[in-house]
């Protein structure tokens, strides 16, 4: 491959940033590992560079390009990808993001779902790159575990998911929600969607209408709760069986 270069979303590969990303990349998605750049100062490299000969991924000598595609100073590895498409499992939970705009949000997100025992996200169009080098650090690598489809709009992903007779129910996460979310009235359906809107808009009225609205209460001293912090009440409780 040419020599690679800061990101750009068009480029058919992607960077993995850090030790730990790139050890999750070569553990969880090997057959989509190019190669790795290990920095001269990376006192553990061996770990990786043992996966390395392992799984045949050329490994490089990297202070430069680190450099070039890092705008972090604790980057000692960079893991190179391609970029690859997973669709959703109709029969798994999933979590659907609609336009998200934060990277950093994101790819913490990702990381809730994984923990919470979510590997299935639908992201409604226009949204974050989901392989940007920033949404897979901020992953930690938990990218490369999960699913990630994105879908032009909400009826696209109906058709494809709530046909058919599933028994998927959908469940719309809004200040506006008629239902309150707490510990002794969370529904636990065995198969759902939970759909989570903008940082800074939330979901459009009109996710009122799919499924069940619900809302997570809180003190009226703040005006809505973090996205991140959002999933991460909706999703544990709906794990917790």
């Amino acid at each position: 491959m040419e020599p690679i270069k800061p990101y750009k979303k068009d480029f058919d590969y992607s960077y993995a940033l850090g030790a730990f990303p790139t050890m999750e990349l070569l553990n969880k998605c090997p057959e989509e590992a190019l190669c790795v750049y290990v920095h001269s100062s990376f006192t553990e490299a061996e770990m990786i560079q043992a996966k390395c000969r392992e799984l045949s991924v050329p490994v490089l000598s990297g202070d430069k390009v680190i450099a070039r595609v890092s705008d972090k100073e604790n980057v000692f590895a960079v893991g190179v990808f391609r970029k690859y498409e997973r669709k959703l499992q109709a029969d798994k939970p999933h979590l659907m993001l609609v336009n998200p705009s934060n990277m950093g949000n994101l790819g913490t997100i990702l990381r809730t779902c994984l923990a919470m025992g979510i590997h299935d996200i639908a992201i409604i169009r226009p949204g974050v790159d989901v392989f940007h080098p920033k949404a897979v650090r901020a992953s930690m690598g938990a990218l490369f575990s999960l699913r990630v489809q994105y879908f032009a709009s909400y009826a696209e992903y109906a058709g494809a998911y709530l046909g058919g007779g599933s028994e998927r129910q959908v469940f719309s996460f809004m200040l506006t929600g008629k239902k309150q979310l707490t510990v002794s009235e969370c529904p636990k359906p065995e198969l759902y969607t939970l759909i989570f809107g903008n940082e800074a808009t939330g979901l459009p009225e009109e996710y009122a209408e799919y499924g069940e609205s619900l809302l997570i209460p809180q003190s009226p001293e703040v005006d809505s709760l973090n996205l991140t912090i959002a999933v991460g009440i909706g999703t544990y409780l709906f794990s917790q069986r």
